[in-house]
């Protein structure tokens, strides 16, 4: 099975890890991780790493991240979005009251660098524990805040019924940004509530779901090559095959940190193979990650 990375389009109402038991089964290998899982209800993309690949999604887990969401104002829900049970309902005109302007505030006070409290349903741990196991057990979840950045919190529809107002929204944000917590908190700051009731993830650092397969569409042909990834993500590094074969043996560069551009990079041959993932070490680069070595 060759290594490489393979962007899927989730399809709600099954997890993460029903779609890379898909990718297991169809690739025929156990050696299939994801990197960042997406609820039940949300769709769209998920990156796999396949064999030696898995270990680039330690780089790709953190990466920025683009949503498509629908916030509901007007209901609150237990878990924040439309799977959980219904906690509070605004009155009907506090809901009709809302302004264009009372949104644009709340969801400014949303966007740039923010502190947030992760969703009580999260998959964050709690002493060794998943935040929505606690919950669904019943128990108390108290979460940290955590600082992350919005850059892009924009409305591009809205909807009125008697009693609600949808807010169709495009988020760019920082890793670790819990949507489901941005619309909790608008509801909250705007005295009304709200959830969510769609979410739809379409792009994961440069990597973007319009280019992602459908989850009974898998295939081999499909992975992108590790070492195409890797330069997309982390830059290319180019070295010679004599220098390729130190840091495949574990052996410095010396003198070689003058050519790196950033860190960490990715170190590729002359074949257009990926050796690695090389760091700088005083005046030399040295290899943190390396992977089998490929057939040219």
């Amino acid at each position: 099975m060759p290594a490489g990375i393979l962007l899927v389009d989730k399809p709600g109402g099954i997890t993460s890890h029903d779609v890379v038991a898909r990718a297991r089964k169809a690739l025929g290998t156990r050696k299939v991780g994801h990197a960042g899982t997406l609820d039940p209800m949300a769709t769209g993309l998920l990156v796999l790493g396949v064999d030696s690949a898995t270990r680039l999604l330690t780089f790709i887990v953190g990466l920025d991240k683009t949503y498509e969401a629908t916030i509901r104002l007007g209901v609150a829900t237990d878990s924040d979005d439309a799977d959980g049970t219904v906690t509070a309902t605004a009155d009907a005109a506090t809901v009709a009251a809302l302004t264009g302007d009372a949104i644009a505030d709340g969801i400014a006070a949303l966007t740039g660098d923010i502190s947030q409290v992760p969703s009580r349903v999260s998959a964050i741990k709690v002493n060794g524990r998943r935040a929505y196991d606690l919950a669904r057990a019943g128990e108390e979840v108290q979460l940290n805040a955590r600082a992350v950045t919005v850059s892009r919190f924009d409305v591009c529809a809205t909807r009125r019924t008697e009693t609600t107002l949808d807010l169709d929204v495009v988020v760019d944000c920082t890793s670790g940004t819990y949507i489901r917590a941005l619309a909790r908190d608008l509801g909250d700051a705007l005295g009304v509530g709200g959830h969510l009731t769609a979410l739809r993830r379409t792009r994961i650092g440069p990597f973007d779901v319009a280019d992602a397969v459908v989850a009974d569409g898998i295939a081999a042909d499909l992975l992108v090559p590790q070492a195409r990834v890797a330069a997309s993500v982390l830059g290319a590094f180019a070295v010679t095959a004599d220098e390729a074969r130190d840091l495949r043996h574990g052996k410095r560069l010396s003198g070689a940190a003058e050519r790196l551009e950033r860190v960490p990079m990715a170190a590729i041959d002359p074949a257009g193979r990926l050796v690695g993932v090389v760091e700088r070490r005083g005046a030399d680069v040295k290899s943190v990650m390396n992977v089998p070595e490929e057939p040219a």
